[in-house]
């Protein structure tokens, strides 16, 4: 990767662990390891930690990233989160197609691409997960496919 162009990014998606106290008490502990990074860190927490997270990493090196937006702003869309909420509390990075949403909630290349148009029209930085099936990688598919989901 040529670091003059972008910066590179270690990003943990903690999925659906840790209390609010317990992201705090981890961000803590994550913070003299991480203060020298030479690249963006982001911790991607749960919904129900991201304003702790956003409280706690003041003042360090390490950025907070939510799990998922939807690409409604707001609306009937029971459990879903949108990118002005996020933006709101502080949030800087989103995660968006990751393949638990694609396996178990249906998320498809449409929906992954209007949470990411989304995302980005209010200014968060998009980790886009691209990739396979086994099935696809023994095929020799994935260059296709990866190119596909990523257009």
């Amino acid at each position: 990767m040529d670091k003059s162009k972008r910066n590179a990014v270690i990003a943990g998606n903690w999925k659906m662990n840790k209390t609010p106290s317990e992201a705090v008490q981890l961000i803590n502990d994550i913070k003299p390891l991480v203060e020298n990074a030479g690249c963006d860190v982001v911790v991607c927490t749960p919904y129900v930690d991201l304003s702790v997270a956003v409280e706690a990493t003041k003042g360090s090196n390490i950025k907070v990233g939510a799990e998922n937006v939807h690409f409604e702003e707001s609306g009937a869309f029971t459990g879903e989160i949108s990118a002005p909420m996020l933006k709101e509390i502080g949030v800087e990075y989103v995660i968006i197609g990751h393949s638990e949403r694609r396996t178990y909630f249906g998320e498809t290349d449409v929906t992954v691409n209007r949470r990411t148009l989304a995302a980005l029209n209010h200014g968060l930085k998009v980790i886009l997960c691209v990739g396979e099936y086994l099935e696809q990688r023994e095929q020799g598919i994935t260059a296709e496919l990866v190119a596909m989901q990523t257009k």
